[in-house]
C-alpha cells in the first residue's frame, strides 16, 4: 500500500517526459499537492566543455517538459522549478522550502548517481523526509531477473531468455498521470523564474539543430514513428553505416524523452506479426537492460575489468602512445573506416554501432591501449552516452567484460569495411578527401597503384596519412599481448580475424 503524502516534489532526471513517466504518475497517485523541479547540476555540468550537444539537447527537453506539465496541469504557469545548482544540496533545501514531505525520482544506477541520492536521502531523513525511487528507465532493474541459482546474469543470451519469459510476450504495463491537472501545482512565485538558456548555463550552441537533432518527447515521437516503417527491416540495415537502418533514438532513451515500456510494447506487437527485425531490435533494447544490471550488481566494471584477470594486460603507454591515441581521435590513422567513424563521432556526436565495435577494438588490438581511454573519449563526445551500454561495449571489445568477444577474434579493419561499406559511401561523407578512389582502393588507400592515388588527387602522408600500425603486425603483437590468457595450446591455435 502506498503512503500517503500532503505535499510532494518531483525530481526529474532521466526522465524528460511527462508521458508514462513513473515517478511523476507515483507522486500524483499519493500526494494532494505536487511539485516539480529539474536541477541543472553543477557537480556534472562544470566538468563538461563549454559546447556540448547534450547539454543543448537537455535545455531542450527541459522547454519541452515544461510545455508537457502546463498541458497536464491544464494551465500555462509556471510548472517546472529549474535550478542551476548542486543537486545533493539543492534538492533537500528545498523540499524543505516548499514543505514537501517526499521527493519523487526515477532510480539511477551509476554509482556517482548512488551516492548523490544516498547523500540525498539521508538529509531527507534527517528532517523527517522520504526519497521515493521507482523504476523507469529499464523494463527490468538489479535484481529482477536471477539464474536459478538467485545470482545476476554475466552471459547475455540466458538472460535474454529469462528477460523475454518474465515478459511473457504480454505489453508491459505504463504509467498513467492522469491526475494532473488536479494535483500538480505552479512553482511558488519567488521559484517562477524563466527557463534558463544555454548562456544562463554558461554554455554556447552547437551544431545541434544543424544536424537536425532536437530535444523533447515530440522529437523523440517523431523519430521512433520514423522508425516504426523500418523497423522490419532492421535485422539487415543496422550493420550498414551508410544506411539509414538504426533507430537513432539512443539519446532519447539516455534522456527519457521517450519510454522504454513504449519501445518494447511496439517490438513486441511487431514480433508477433513474426518481423525479424522486431525480434533483433527488442534484443538490443534486452541487450541495455542487461547492461544497466551488469553496472548496478558488478559497480567495479566502472572502472576495472569485469573479468579481475585482465586488469593484468600490459597496455602501451608513454609518448608514442599517447601519439597513436591522439591519431584515433583525429580519425588519422590511415585506416578509413576507422576514420570515417571518428569524423562522424567528432562532427556530430553519433557513431554508428557496427562502427563503435570496429574503432574500439582498432584501439585496443591494432594500437594496444588501454581500453579506458577509449570509454573516457567516448564518454565525453557521445550524444547519447550511458555508462552501462558505453563500458560494456568497451570491455566486450577489449575481451575483459562479461559476454565479450573472445580476445584472439581480432577485427580486420580492412575486411570490415569491405564487407559493410563495399562502395565506401560512408567514408566518402566524412573523408571526402578519398571520394576519387575506386570501391576496392578505397578501403586500403595505401595499397592503391600510384597512378590511381594521383588521378584521385590523393597523397599519402600528405592529405590522408600512412597507416599508423601494420594489421598483421599488430594483431601478432595482440596475441602475446592476451597470451597468458589462454587456458590451452588448442585454444590459442583457433586465433581468428573477423
Amino acid at each position: 500500500m502506498q503512503s500517503h503524502f500532503s505535499t510532494g516534489l518531483v525530481w526529474f532526471r532521466r526522465d524528460l517526459r511527462t508521458d508514462d513517466n513513473a515517478a511523476l504518475s507515483r507522486a500524483l497517485a499519493c500526494c494532494d499537492t505536487v511539485y516539480c523541479v529539474f536541477v541543472y547540476d553543477k557537480a556534472i555540468l562544470d566538468k563538461l566543455p563549454r559546447q556540448d550537444r547534450r547539454v543543448e539537447f537537455i535545455q531542450e527537453s527541459v522547454t519541452a517538459l515544461e510545455s508537457s506539465l502546463q498541458a497536464l496541469r491544464g494551465h500555462a504557469s509556471r510548472t517546472l522549478i529549474t535550478l542551476h545548482d548542486v543537486a545533493q544540496s539543492a534538492i533537500p533545501e528545498l523540499s524543505k522550502q516548499l514543505q514537501a514531505s517526499a521527493v519523487f525520482a526515477a532510480r539511477d544506477y551509476e554509482p556517482a548517481a548512488v551516492t548523490r541520492d544516498t547523500a540525498v536521502q539521508q538529509q531527507l531523513l534527517a528532517e523527517g523526509k522520504q526519497l521515493v525511487l521507482v523504476k523507469d528507465q529499464v523494463i527490468f532493474e538489479e535484481r529482477e531477473v536471477l539464474t536459478q541459482t538467485g545470482k545476476p546474469y554475466g552471459v547475455f543470451t540466458p538472460y535474454h531468455r529469462a528477460w523475454l519469459a518474465r515478459i511473457g510476450m504480454e505489453l508491459v504495463p505504463g504509467h498513467d498521470v492522469g491526475r494532473g491537472n488536479a494535483v500538480l501545482s505552479v512553482a511558488p512565485d519567488a521559484l517562477a523564474q524563466p527557463l534558463p538558456s544555454l548562456a544562463d548555463l554558461g554554455f554556447e550552441a552547437t551544431n545541434l539543430r544543424a544536424l537536425g537533432m532536437h530535444g523533447g518527447s515530440a522529437a523523440g515521437e517523431a523519430m521512433l514513428q520514423d522508425f516504426v516503417g523500418r523497423m522490419d527491416r532492421y535485422s539487415e540495415a543496422r550493420n550498414f553505416p551508410s544506411v539509414k537502418g538504426p533507430s537513432y533514438l539512443g539519446v532519447h532513451l539516455r534522456f527519457g524523452t521517450v519510454s522504454i515500456r513504449k519501445l518494447v510494447n511496439l517490438a513486441l506487437q511487431r514480433v508477433r506479426t513474426g518481423s525479424e527485425g522486431a525480434s533483433v531490435w527488442l534484443a538490443e533494447l534486452a541487450w541495455r537492460d542487461f547492461y544497466f544490471q551488469i553496472l548496478a550488481n558488478f559497480p567495479h566494471v566502472a572502472t576495472q575489468a569485469f573479468k579481475p584477470e585482465y586488469d593484468a594486460i600490459a597496455w602501451e603507454q608513454g609518448e608514442e602512445a599517447e601519439a597513436l591515441f591522439e591519431a584515433w581521435c583525429e580519425g588519422k590513422t590511415g585506416y578509413p573506416i576507422v576514420d570515417a567513424a571518428m569524423a562522424q563521432l567528432n562532427q556530430t556526436g553519433y557513431m554508428h554501432n557496427r562502427l563503435r565495435m570496429v574503432a574500439g577494438s582498432f584501439l585496443v588490438k591494432h594500437l594496444g591501449l588501454d581500453w579506458r581511454w577509449g570509454e573516457k573519449y567516448f564518454a565525453l563526445k557521445l550524444n547519447d552516452f550511458d555508462l552501462s551500454a558505453n563500458n560494456g561495449g568497451w570491455q566486450w571489445v577489449a575481451s575483459s567484460g562479461c559476454d565479450a568477444q573472445p580476445y584472439f577474434r581480432i577485427f580486420n579493419p580492412v575486411t570490415q569495411s569491405e564487407k559493410f561499406d563495399g562502395q565506401g559511401k560512408f567514408i566518402k561523407r566524412y573523408l571526402p578527401q578519398l571520394a576519387g578512389l575506386s570501391d576496392k582502393a578505397i578501403h586500403a588507400p595505401w595499397l592503391a597503384k600510384p597512378m590511381e592515388l594521383a588521378a584521385a588527387g590523393v597523397q599519402i602522408g600528405s592529405n590522408y596519412p600512412s597507416p599508423v600500425v601494420d594489421h598483421a603486425k599488430a594483431r601478432a603483437r595482440t596475441l602475446a599481448r592476451y597470451g597468458f590468457l589462454k587456458k590451452s595450446t588448442d585454444q590459442a591455435g583457433t586465433a581468428t580475424e573477423q
